[in-house]
């Protein structure tokens, strides 16, 4: 039980170093990272403002979206986790730039659906992260995948 502890601290720590704040968090929980990946979910709540218009009277989830919340489980998440391990920057003064993305989609996402994300590391060097990520729904089955990567870095103090 004192991993499981530890764990949940760890996870919320990344999820406090993380540069977002609703309405543009897509992340709700951390359920594992390590150094090789992520898993993490969110729940798309079904009174977003995006949801209005985006499809008018069958509301379904952007794909810009869903793949903003693989990033952001899948690369940022890991790459907190990276830096901090590794203390190869300081989290507290990081820049964040996603360099390239290559989705494929394969169902819709609707408002109040549960999703879960998991990212495996390619690489992670010279500051830019390489992941392959997969998005399921709470039936498991798989939403979208593809390939996400971003650069790190740190901000000067003024």
């Amino acid at each position: 039980m004192g991993v499981k502890v530890c764990d949940n601290m760890k996870y919320l720590n990344i999820l406090q170093q993380l540069p977002y704040s609703s309405p543009f968090l897509f992340v709700d929980q951390l359920n594992h990272v390590d150094e090789n990946g992520v898993e993490g979910w969110y729940t798309f709540p079904k009174d977003a403002e995006y949801y209005k218009g985006h499809f008018k009277n069958s509301p379904v989830t952007p794909g810009v979206l869903l793949t903003e919340c693989c990033a952001q489980i899948g690369l940022v998440s890991l790459g907190i986790h990276l830096l901090t391990s590794s203390n190869t920057l300081d989290t507290a003064t990081m820049e964040i730039a996603l360099t390239s993305s290559e989705m494929e989609f394969y169902l819709p996402v609707f408002p109040n659906e549960k999703v879960r994300v998991i990212s495996e590391k390619k690489y992670f060097r010279f500051q830019k992260l390489k992941c392959s990520v997969k998005m399921y729904n709470a039936e498991d089955k798989l939403v979208c995948k593809g390939t996400i990567a971003g650069m790190f870095k740190a901000t000067a103090h003024e």
